[in-house]
C-alpha cells in the first residue's frame, strides 16, 4: 500500500541524515526525479533537517545572532516543505485525471499530500520517540514513559497507514475527490507583507 511504502522511504532518510547528524551535512536524493520515491525521499529530508533546527532554536543560551538566522532557514525549511506537499499533490492529480468521478462523490478534510506530510512527521516521531526509549543514559521511569508514548506513536501510524490507503482508494474509485488548494502564504511575499512592502 501507498501508505506503508512512504513510510519506508521516510524511514530511509531519516536513517541517512542520522549517520552524520548534522544540518549542514550536504543532500543527496538516491531516487530519480521522475520518481514519487524522489518526492518523499526530499520531502522527509527537509522535515528531518527543520526538527534539528528546532531542537537547536530552542537552546536557551543561543546566541541571538544565530538564532536570527536559524529562524531565517527554519521559513526557509517550511516554504520547501509546502512547495514539495504541493508536488506530491501533482503527481496524485496526475494519477487519477482520468477517474470517472462519481455525481454523489464527496471531497477529504486533507488532500492526499498533506495527510502524507503529517506520515513523515510521525515517522521522526517515532524514531526519535523510540531514541529515548532505549536511551542506556535514561533512567529506567523516562524510558517506560517514553515506550508508552512510543506505543501510541505507533497506534497512530497504523491508523494513518488505513486513513491514507483509504482515502486514495476512494479516489480512485470515484467515490472521493481531489480539490487542491495552492499555498495562499503571505508573510513571504513582499506584496503581501506590510513589513517587506514596506522595505521595497
Amino acid at each position: 500500500m501507498f501508505s506503508e511504502f512512504a513510510f519506508n522511504i521516510f524511514n530511509t532518510s531519516i536513517d541517512k541524515y542520522h549517520v552524520e547528524d548534522d544540518v549542514y551535512q550536504s543532500f543527496h536524493n538516491p531516487y530519480s526525479k521522475e520518481d514519487i520515491e524522489h518526492l518523499l525521499y526530499r520531502k522527509n529530508w527537509i522535515d528531518t533537517v527543520q526538527w534539528h533546527y528546532e531542537d537547536i532554536i530552542r537552546n536557551p543560551d543561543i546566541n541571538p545572532d544565530d538564532a536570527l538566522v536559524l529562524k531565517r532557514k527554519i521559513d526557509a525549511s517550511n516554504q520547501d516543505r509546502t512547495d514539495l506537499v504541493e508536488f506530491i499533490d501533482s503527481y496524485f492529480l496526475n494519477k487519477y485525471q482520468s477517474v470517472d468521478v462519481k455525481a454523489d462523490a464527496t471531497i477529504n478534510t486533507e488532500s492526499p499530500a498533506w495527510a502524507i506530510d503529517r506520515l513523515s512527521i510521525l515517522a521522526l516521531k517515532i524514531y526519535h520517540m523510540n531514541e529515548e526509549a532505549t536511551r542506556a543514559d535514561a533512567s529506567l521511569e523516562h524510558r517506560e514513559k517514553c515506550q508508552v508514548k512510543l506505543e501510541i506513536l505507533l497506534e497512530q501510524k497504523n491508523d494513518l497507514f488505513v486513513a491514507i490507503d483509504q482515502l486514495l482508494a476512494d479516489i480512485e474509485r470515484g467515490t472521493k475527490y481531489m480539490k487542491v488548494y495552492k499555498q495562499m502564504k503571505m508573510y513571504n511575499d513582499e506584496e503581501l507583507n506590510p513589513i517587506l512592502r514596506g522595505n521595497k
